[in-house]
């Protein structure tokens, strides 16, 4: 049973806070044998990546066979049957659409002194996705990757999507060839970060790496991180949605259900001013329990971190949700744009009863890599932002020098760094000769 708090009882602020607090990241101690696994890469490349895939994904393969052939990848692509072909086509149109709105502009301008100053961007020269392989081998989270960093113009394009037991999933490799993927490789694991990173003689290094994985890869990306950018350490999956009494109490048991099915650790959160509205819902979910293929994995998420939670009114509600600070934030109520208004900590938000969860995930347009286990407070999902940088620009005039120049060598004395100074100094001086 899930938990079912109410904001009247005199516990309820412990019992939010114990809700708030709850572990649910996969953490195991593997820090150690990752920074092992990484080492190794560093000193053995191709030899240490081969003997660890053997290892871990009972796959034995030569330095050759490390990244898919074109002959092989048009092999599996012909093996994806037309409508999950039309449906990859669909939502990579849609995602480019979106994405292609996000870039930035460069700016010039000349400001009172005559100095111009600006901005320009300027992408990636070369990115690293992570794609997980067995079960949670998943094409969507390919074009939600690669297609925002060849939106940005990142010329070389790397997946690394492992294979357990040689085992391939077609649609991955379909939408890596629809996404504008470069190179695809059968690695996974701390050994396929550090590859991406470091690079090994048929891997070569890219400069920043994106993508979901296990403790193991979230362990690499964060030792990885300064050598290369990353994108973010996502944990499992969460849902909060907020609902009045006015919708089917079985529309919202399956959009908490679609996040409870990822993962036994994943969190579906259910917000109302209906108490009997709350628990009609959690009738519903288990219901749906007796049928969901993935009702053991569902039904685990929903009995150790569900939760009801009934509110007085929407505003306690959207600020429940700002200290939830939640990866997707449905909001079911008459008036969702108003309330989104107020709801200013979400990964991303679903509007209206008729916007569930599950179209974000494939073919909505805005990217479903989000930030999780409330770091939604400080961050924002992937985008064309996390592949592009920004450079700045000024170039002076002499009497945009000798106007601002003055300054700049009294800050420079006040600092004691004398070079500093002297370097305006000097082109002062010859100004004023």
């Amino acid at each position: 049973m899930p938990v079912f708090l109410d904001s009247r009882q005199d516990d309820f602020e412990a019992a939010f806070q114990a809700l708030l607090g709850a572990k649910r990241e996969d953490s195991p101690d593997v820090d150690s044998v990752v920074a092992g696994i990484i080492a190794d890469v560093r000193a053995r490349g191709d030899a240490a990546v081969l003997e660890l895939t053997a290892k871990f994904d009972r796959l034995e393969l030569d330095a050759a066979e490390l990244r898919f052939s074109e002959a092989e990848i048009e092999q599996y692509c012909a093996q994806v049957a037309d409508p999950e072909r039309q449906a990859l086509e669909t939502a990579a149109e849609r995602i480019r659409a979106y994405h292609v709105r996000q870039m930035p502009q460069d700016q010039s301008w000349t400001d009172p002194e005559g100095a111009t100053l600006g901005w320009r961007w300027s992408a990636v020269s070369a990115a690293g996705l992570y794609v997980p392989g067995g079960l949670a081998s998943y094409p969507s989270s390919v074009l939600m990757n690669a297609i925002p960093a060849k939106v940005a113009g990142v010329e070389r394009l790397a997946i690394c999507v492992p294979t357990p037991d040689g085992v391939v999933n077609p649609a991955v490799l379909l939408a890596a060839r629809i996404a504008g993927v470069d190179e695809i490789y059968r690695i996974g694991g701390a050994q396929a970060i550090a590859a991406l990173a470091y690079g090994t003689d048929s891997i070569p290094p890219v400069d920043k790496i994106t993508g979901p994985g296990n403790a193991f890869v979230a362990a690499a990306k964060r030792r990885v991180f300064g050598k290369v950018g990353i994108d973010m350490i996502a944990g499992p999956s969460e849902i909060l949605v907020i609902a009045d009494g006015e919708n089917d109490p079985d529309w919202i048991a399956l959009d908490l259900m679609s996040q409870a099915e990822h993962d036994e650790s994943a969190q579906s959160l259910l917000i109302t001013t209906d108490a009997e509205f709350g628990r009609a819902v959690a009738e519903a979910v288990d219901k749906r329990l007796q049928t969901l293929e993935r009702r053991t994995i569902a039904g685990a998420s929903w009995r150790d971190y569900g939760a009801v939670i009934t509110v007085a009114d929407l505003d306690e509600a959207a600020a429940l949700s700002n200290r939830i600070a939640p990866e997707h934030l449905e909001l079911c109520v008459a008036d969702p744009e108003a309330l989104a208004d107020k709801c200013v900590h979400a990964g991303a938000i679903f509007l209206g009863q008729w916007t569930p969860e599950a179209i974000g995930d494939y073919v909505g347009g805005p990217n479903h890599v989000l930030p999780t286990a409330r770091s939604a407070r400080f961050s924002s999902g992937l985008s064309v932002m996390d592949f592009v940088k920004r450079t700045t620009l000024a170039r002076m005039t002499p009497e945009a020098l000798r106007a601002i120049g003055p300054a700049a060598e009294v800050l420079a004395r006040s600092e004691s760094l004398e070079a500093h100074g002297l370097s305006v100094t000097a082109r002062l001086d010859k100004l004023n000769r």
